[in-house]
């Protein structure tokens, strides 16, 4: 039995430098429910997700913020059903002035009907909203490399 057969993703844990500044972007910009959060001080954390499933784990107990040139987390991607969603997302984090790697919704690469926004948290995490289908006509800003791995 492979082993990719039987497991799948259950939650993705991100330490964060504020839990209050990254609770305010990830639940109030993204969306994201809160399941249960700590307040502790020095186990402070927020457990994201729905039907008390647990999806997207926040943990105050980083120094610095993300660091894209060691090893570890590359990306956060979430996937929305369409591309018009996408852009509401794109204006919602505009007007909070929020980091984008890239101008508006851009293909995951040439010819791809997928495609997103790529953009940064308050702790310069990478994070990427994208729809499955939509992008036919946006650019490719990598060319023919995926769009989600270079920014």
């Amino acid at each position: 039995m492979s082993a990719t057969s039987t497991l799948r993703t259950g939650h993705i844990g991100l330490n964060v430098t504020d839990l209050d500044r990254s609770l305010a972007f990830y639940r109030d910009l993204l969306g994201f429910g809160v399941l249960a959060e700590g307040k502790e001080e020095g186990r402070r954390f927020a457990f994201f997700g729905e039907d008390g499933r647990p999806t997207l784990t926040l943990w105050e107990q980083a120094g610095d913020g993300y660091d894209a040139g060691r090893a570890g987390l590359h990306h956060l991607a979430v996937e929305a059903d369409t591309v018009e969603q996408v852009r509401e997302y794109e204006t919602a984090l505009r007007a909070h002035g929020v980091d984008f790697a890239y101008d508006g919704v851009v293909a995951h690469g040439e010819g791809a009907a997928s495609g997103g926004i790529f953009f940064h948290d308050p702790d310069g995490t990478r994070l990427e909203i994208y729809a499955p289908s939509g992008a036919e006509e946006a650019p490719a800003p990598s060319g023919a490399a995926p769009t989600c791995g270079f920014f």
